[in-house]
Parts: C-alpha cells; sequence; structure tokens
C-alpha cells in the first residue's frame, strides 16, 4: 500500500470541530487558510498550545500543518485544534502514542453548555426565595 500524502485528526471542544492534516514539511501552521499568527491575533500563548503536542516529541519542524476549524471561541477552537494534532501524530507514529497519552494530550474534555430550563431564568439560576 501506498505511504499516504498527510496524517489527519479530529478534535473537538465545546462546540469547536477541528480537522488536522499534517504534511511533511518545515513547520508551517495555517489555520482556515491564513497563517496561524493571523488567525489567532498574535496570540502567543495560543500559539505555544497548539504546538505543544509537537513540542512534547520534538516534531515542531517535522510538518507543515493545515488546520480547518469551525464554531464555538478562541479557546474551544485552540483545544479542539491540539486534540486533532495529537491523534493525527498517533495516526502516523503508532510509538507516540503512549507519550501523548500520558501528557493527557488525548483526552477529550466533554463538557458541554447546559442548556436552560423552562421556568428558570438560564440553566441553573432561579429567581430569589422569598420566605414570607
Amino acid at each position: 500500500m501506498a505511504e499516504p500524502k498527510y496524517l489527519y485528526g479530529l478534535g473537538r471542544r465545546k462546540s469547536a470541530t477541528a480537522r488536522a492534516r499534517l504534511y511533511p514539511g518545515k513547520g508551517k501552521v495555517t489555520i482556515n487558510d491564513k497563517p496561524a499568527n493571523e488567525y489567532l491575533n498574535e496570540n502567543k500563548t495560543f500559539m505555544a498550545e497548539i504546538t505543544d503536542p509537537l513540542a512534547l516529541v520534538n516534531k515542531q519542524k517535522d510538518f507543515d500543518i493545515s488546520i480547518l476549524v469551525k464554531g464555538g471561541g478562541a479557546a474551544g477552537q485552540v483545544d479542539a485544534i491540539k486534540l486533532a494534532i495529537a491523534k493525527a501524530l498517533t495516526v502516523g507514529f503508532s510509538d507516540l502514542r503512549t507519550t501523548l497519552k500520558k501528557a493527557e494530550f488525548l483526552k477529550r474534555d466533554s463538557r458541554e453548555k447546559e442548556r436552560k430550563k423552562y421556568g428558570l431564568r438560564s440553566a441553573r439560576k432561579r429567581e430569589q426565595f422569598s420566605k414570607r
């Protein structure tokens, strides 16, 4: 069977979904066809968080990463991207799975927003209780 052109991973967090493709390259990261710095508004902490799985296994300069992300806010998208990159790495290098798992990069944070219930102001907030 032929060698795949890229490694693929899917990550989700809250309502954000990220699909990452890792191509052999020099470390260029693009998110939704924009350079990552431009997409994340030059936020260095978000940039560092995205490349954490690669930094852990010393492969920052081995791949060009193309990411498609939809939904959610900035923080949810960053977490989804991080999970997608970690999953893509395990597809290509199954020996890295234990390293990434110990660092908890392969865990999906399943917390979602709780729905609003009828009779309440929000999911759990109620009118103030009056004893008399």
